[in-house]
């Protein structure tokens, strides 16, 4: 077994978005803890209810059509399965996440948890199905092996390496579920009608999708009856199974307590899936905008009308002042829009991209900064201004190596007011584009609004 970067085990508190959830997870969380509290107070040790998670990442990915497996295909060029693994690693009280992938993806699977700093992750060997790489899992969390920082846990999770919009409500869910009844699972309803065929190929018979649902993940059990179920499961199992729960049914008498999963818990399959996924993921990550600029009455007065149409142009993404950016870093914003107005140079955007940097803030996702210039041609020529700015090109091809992407604004600053507006509001479209698609291919261009 192969281990990742080593973490601590997260303290028993809720993690930080089940702060913010109802009374119903809090309860839920309180329940999940109270059977462990008592059981640590007869024994001694922790309160916290010890919870692993068991992700089986050595498919192959045939149904996506491409060459490299789906768990690998990358997503704003970061592969798929550290979005899912960065779902997992969120929730604090998950103490170790097991990853089963093939022999020939181990070194690129320490790859990435290397680049992406990722932590808690111990790597197993995948086996040639499903069910195989998921026991080799639940192997790995059972029986003590040298070096290994793995324990047995109490609850262990069985999530795909697949599904990268998991969150924290639902993986408590189906945790405090399997607590109380040893195994739980996600369902949805059937968005399409089941039928069976004859042997013929014609329509034998069809379900009322009302009275059934899809089996979803991420799946949870007590450790001790999903382990038992594999133990004994049969050789025809291991090879042609898919659902786990009927495992803990069939060979433990288990009978798992389905829970109501959320829309976003599908399973990327198809290579259409991926940009799907890249979809949403933009979208997420374009929620805030930091406008940075001076306090010069000049150039706040234009930054604060531009501030203001992009407030308009992106009415649900919150825009915030970069006079504090350590703040707005750690709110973990994705998207700096720099004014300069009354320099022609990139100093300030150079200052802003140091301290981007410092922050690795780009190790996760790209980070877009639009360094936003005026061309007023009474102070500086326009030869001369367009001459100053295109260094940005190199610029760009520097910070890109870091994941940050780096495209220039002109805009042009008339005196008039009412030119200047239209400029402005043309400024935000734009700047609203760059943000929304995040595009790589406009890195180190000079748009002119």
């Amino acid at each position: 077994m192969e281990s990742g970067t080593p973490g601590g085990s997260g303290p028993a508190e809720p993690g930080p978005r089940l702060r913010g959830l109802g009374g119903a997870l809090q309860a839920a969380w309180a329940s999940l803890l109270s059977g462990a509290q008592a059981q640590a107070q007869a024994e001694g040790g922790c309160c916290a209810p010890a919870v692993a998670a068991v992700l089986p990442a050595g498919g192959s990915g045939e149904r996506m059509g491409v060459p490299t497996p789906k768990q690998f295909c990358p997503i704003l060029e970061r592969p798929l399965i550290s979005y899912t693994l960065q779902a997992l690693e969120r929730v604090r009280w998950i103490k170790d996440i097991v990853v089963a992938v093939t022999g020939g993806n181990m070194e690129a699977m320490k790859g990435i948890i290397q680049r992406y700093q990722h932590k808690r992750i111990s790597l197993v060997e995948a086996g040639v199905t499903r069910h195989r790489s998921i026991f080799n899992g639940l192997k790995a969390l059972a029986e003590s092996q040298p070096n290994s920082r793995l324990s047995r846990p109490e609850v262990v999770i069985i999530h795909d390496a697949v599904r990268p919009f998991v969150e924290e409500d639902v993986l408590l869910k189906v945790v405090t579920a399997a607590k109380e009844h040893g195994a739980a699972g996600a369902i949805r309803p059937l968005v399409s009608t089941v039928i069976s065929p004859s042997s013929d190929g014609c329509l034998d018979h069809s379900l009322d999708r009302t009275k059934h649902r899809a089996s979803e993940m991420p799946q949870a059990f007590l450790f001790d009856v999903i382990y038992e179920a594999y133990q004994q499961c049969s050789d025809y199992d291991l090879e042609f199974g898919t659902e786990c729960l009927q495992l803990a049914l069939k060979y433990c008498h288990v009978k798992a307590k389905l829970v109501e999963g959320s829309p976003d818990l599908w399973k990327v399959t198809y290579k259409r899936d991926l940009y799907a996924a890249e979809s949403i993921i933009k979208e997420r990550i374009s929620q805030q905008m930091c406008v940075v600029m001076d306090t010069k009455e000049d150039e706040e007065h234009v930054g604060r009308c531009l501030e203001e149409m992009l407030k308009n142009e992106l009415n649900h993404v919150k825009v915030m002042s970069g006079r504090d950016l350590q703040q707005v870093i750690l709110e973990q914003c994705y998207n700096f829009v720099c004014v300069n107005v009354m320099t022609s140079d990139f100093e300030k955007t150079q200052k802003l991209l140091n301290v981007l940097d410092e922050s690795n803030l780009s190790i996760l996702y790209p980070v877009v900064v639009i360094s936003v210039h005026f061309l007023d041609n009474k102070s500086i020529p326009f030869g001369r201004k367009m001459e100053d700015l295109m260094q940005i090109k190199e610029l760009a091809r520097e910070v890109k190596k870091r994941n940050i992407l780096l495209c220039g604004l002109l805009i042009y600053y008339p005196q008039d007011e009412q030119k200047l507006q239209e400029s402005l509001r043309q400024g935000a479209t734009i700047i609203a584009t760059l943000i929304k698609e995040r595009d790589s291919g406009l890195i180190g261009q000079l748009l002119i609004a």
